[in-house]
């Protein structure tokens, strides 16, 4: 049996996978969750993926799955931490030596970069993801995600009204902005076994491009998964399937 690490996204917690745990300890396996300093602005992607690493048991068995913002995370602990598999939940992949918003920074007005203090790279580092699909949906980009109408609509759609409900009640104000404008300290992507689950009905992260970016960066086809951007939320029962089926 393996050892669940479930790495949480923006403006949520541990308490986001208290769905999905049962379906997942029911087959056997046990679970991990920790909360990331994600209220602390200066908090860096080499300090949340620390406090990952600091919490892990030893052993040879760990499945590292991460959602949304933590795609740019799990990386960074399976290049200290032996890890038998990355999982990427409706997440970011992250490029290396490159941030988020380098990827995406031409699709930007110069008057919203510099409101970033966005310094740009040489061109030919970034010529390669002006064909990229775009990777949010348009409709979600400068949303105010404390605000709970967003939540619902962006979030948690797709989710029973008690669970949305909850959920947005249990939200954290996301103040470290890390996995967007921290250039990724990878050198490269590590060499373990990769999954990625695209959810079709996801508003906030494109599925467009999380199918590409699964195949181009990853080197695997996206499993599809008929969900909203949280699936551990909205469906716990088909997301532990998909994560448990080899």
């Amino acid at each position: 049996m393996s050892l669940y690490c479930l790495v949480h996204g923006a403006f949520q917690a541990t308490w986001c996978w208290d769905l999905l745990t049962p379906y997942l300890e029911a087959q056997g396996h046990k679970t991990i969750a920790m909360d990331l300093p994600i209220e602390n602005a200066s908090a860096t992607l080499s300090q949340f993926a620390d406090v990952i690493i600091q919490a892990l048991p030893k052993t040879d068995d760990i499945v590292l799955v991460g959602h949304s913002m933590a795609g740019t995370i799990i990386p960074l602990i399976a290049e200290a931490v032996k890890v038998r598999q990355l999982v990427f939940v409706a997440a970011l992949i992250p490029y290396p030596g490159i941030s988020t918003l380098d990827q995406f920074s031409h699709r930007l007005d110069a008057d919203t970069l510099k409101s970033f203090n966005y310094q740009p790279k040489e061109p030919s580092k970034l010529e390669q993801f002006h064909n990229e699909p775009e990777m949010f949906e348009p409709a979600s980009v400068g949303k105010d995600y404390s605000d709970e109408a967003v939540l619902k609509d962006f979030f948690y759609h797709d989710c029973q009204p008690d669970v949305a409900q909850w959920a947005i009640s249990k939200s954290r104000s996301q103040q470290s902005m890390a996995y967007i404008f921290e250039t990724n300290p990878l050198k490269a992507l590590p060499h373990i076994e990769r999954k990625y689950i695209v959810c079709t009905d996801d508003r906030i992260l494109s599925p467009t491009w999380s199918r590409y970016a699964a195949r181009k960066r990853l080197g695997v086809d996206a499993i599809e998964l008929p969900s909203g951007h949280c699936p551990h939320l909205s469906c716990p029962d088909l997301l532990a399937s998909v994560l448990t089926t080899d």
